[in-house]
């Protein structure tokens, strides 16, 4: 997901400030907010978040 979409989702969930965030920071508030762990980025090999919108972009981030 591009920066620009997950500032969009953000500013829909109430989160305001974004900018200066870094993307992993953005989808962390993100995710709390939503009610999941804030754990993009450290999924490895899995993740029981299965309603985070994320979780895709989370496995490929976390391979590097």
């Amino acid at each position: 997901m591009k920066m620009q979409e997950i500032r969009a989702k953000a500013k829909s969930l109430g989160i305001k400030n974004t900018f200066g965030l870094t993307k992993e920071e953005l989808i962390w508030r993100i995710q709390r907010v939503e009610g999941n762990f804030d754990c993009f980025g450290s999924a490895n090999d899995y993740c029981d978040q299965l309603q985070c919108c994320f979780r895709d972009d989370c496995f490929r981030f976390a391979e590097g």
